[in-house]
């Protein structure tokens, strides 16, 4: 007896027209991604857009297909075309059009910088569904691959040698010209302009690094100067000189090593867990009950350092929305006394690693409640006290468990591994719309209960 098996047909025609309610499920992502966005104010969006021409795609449509694109992993904005036509949940959000990729990167493009406030928006909505009830917050940076490669970069000692040797040939070039007959072999003009293309562009990345390097010797001249008085300090409480040679005056200009990338200057080479690659350095701030991000912003700096005053600015400019956290947590590349200080000016509790504490320490070496903390204690002697209490350890615990987690899920399960636009303002820009995607994403988990 043969199997009866269910019938394929695909050429059968439907009896009435087909719905795209009908095909969506009622607590499907796109849905939710749909009625969030409907409900925000997108009035300086529309208002942008002129009078003349073809009629243009609503704003709130493209950026419904942005944010569930960015949710989904689909950051491409060929990709976003196609999905209008091969996905149910985008023909949804289009509702049966389909723009096509330059509409949609122009979208992007033209509107980064109004990412932010929509940011907030969606914060506000999260509140009144209950979702976010600041307490802790958990601050880490994560490197993103710049849209540019590291292979394009130029260093100083290389760029005065590409240089030196472009004016040479622009020298023996002119002097060609002057000889050259009709029947010359090489288009002179065209070589001519095409290596003062190229020295304007060494002219270019070689300002930027003398523009960097003036910075940082800036601050290396401001830490020798620390280092110098606090020498002359102990210096003049022990009434004998310190041994050792005393620290050397930074050098000032760029180093031959130092590099700027020819295809997105504003980024840098920072090391990753892949090695070293062109990158930004991107920050978040994430509320350790709900995981949701409340502040986001892009640094080009290498280190973490100097992000805590940034977080905070950004954190401020949520505040309407998500209230004020009372604790901030971070690994020790955020350490440093001005942090600490800087929190607490804000009436914030610091809970930030002082340096990476072994793992599977022996019993003896696990106390309990550390000495009473002296009267006239510093900030740092304050945040070192807290975080060896038994409540500090338990409270910064939950950092790895929060913000990491929510960098593993962007990286690893929405894909979002490199930036698409370039320079340091748009990259911060697709950053937050990065952060937001997440925060629907989580919002929808969160309203399913999971």
């Amino acid at each position: 007896m043969s199997r009866d098996f269910r019938e394929v047909g695909r050429e059968t025609p439907f009896l009435l027209p087909p719905s795209l309610q009908e095909w969506l499920p009622e607590d499907h992502l796109a849905r939710f991604v749909v009625e969030v966005v409907d409900s925000l104010d997108v009035s300086r969006l529309v208002s942008a857009y002129g009078h003349g021409g073809q009629r243009a795609y609503h704003p709130r449509m493209l950026l419904e297909l942005l944010f569930y694109g960015y949710a989904t992993g689909v950051f491409s904005s060929h990709k976003l075309e196609r999905a209008t036509r091969d996905s149910v949940a985008f023909r949804y959000i289009a509702a049966n059009s389909h723009p096509d990729h330059d509409t949609i990167a122009a979208f992007r493009k033209r509107f980064v910088g109004e990412m932010q406030d929509l940011f907030v928006q969606i914060l506000q909505t999260a509140r009144a569904m209950g979702f976010v009830r600041l307490g802790g917050v958990s601050l880490d940076g994560t490197k993103v691959q710049a849209n540019a490669s590291k292979h394009k970069a130029l260093s100083w000692a290389y760029a005065d040698r590409l240089e030196a040797q472009l004016k040479a040939e622009v020298e023996r070039l002119m002097a060609l010209a002057e000889e050259a007959d009709e029947e010359a072999e090489i288009d002179i003009p065209e070589e001519l302009r095409r290596r003062e293309d190229r020295l304007e562009a060494i002219r270019a990345a070689k300002a930027e690094m003398e523009a960097r390097a003036a910075a940082r010797h800036e601050d290396e001249e401001k830490a020798w100067r620390e280092k110098m008085e606090a020498r002359a300090k102990r210096e003049e409480r022990s009434g004998r000189k310190s041994g050792g040679k005393p620290p050397s005056p930074p050098q000032a200009g760029p180093r031959g090593k130092n590099q700027v990338n020819l295809t997105d200057p504003e980024s840098r080479i920072m090391k990753t867990a892949d090695g070293f690659e062109q990158a930004y350095n991107a920050q978040a701030v994430v509320d350790n009950a709900s995981h949701l991000i409340v502040a986001a912003h892009v640094s080009d700096a290498v280190n973490d350092k100097r992000q805590v005053a940034a977080a905070l600015e950004h954190l401020e400019a949520s505040a309407d929305a998500v209230g004020q956290p009372e604790a901030v947590l971070a690994d020790s590349g955020h350490h440093s006394a001005a942090n600490l200080a800087l929190l607490e000016d804000h009436g914030l509790v610091p809970f930030i690693a002082e340096g990476r504490e072994a793992h599977n320490r022996p019993l003896e070496e696990r106390p309990g409640d550390p000495p009473a903390l002296p009267a006239d204690a510093g900030v740092v002697a304050r945040a070192r006290h807290r975080m060896a209490t038994p409540q500090g350890k338990a409270v910064y615990a939950r950092r790895k468990a929060t913000v990491e987690t929510v960098f593993g899920v962007i990286k690893e399960v929405m894909g979002f591994r490199r930036f698409h636009l370039r320079g340091l303002q748009a990259a911060g820009g697709e950053w937050t719309l990065v952060s937001l995607a997440w925060n629907l994403k989580r919002m929808h988990a969160l309203a399913a209960g999971t």
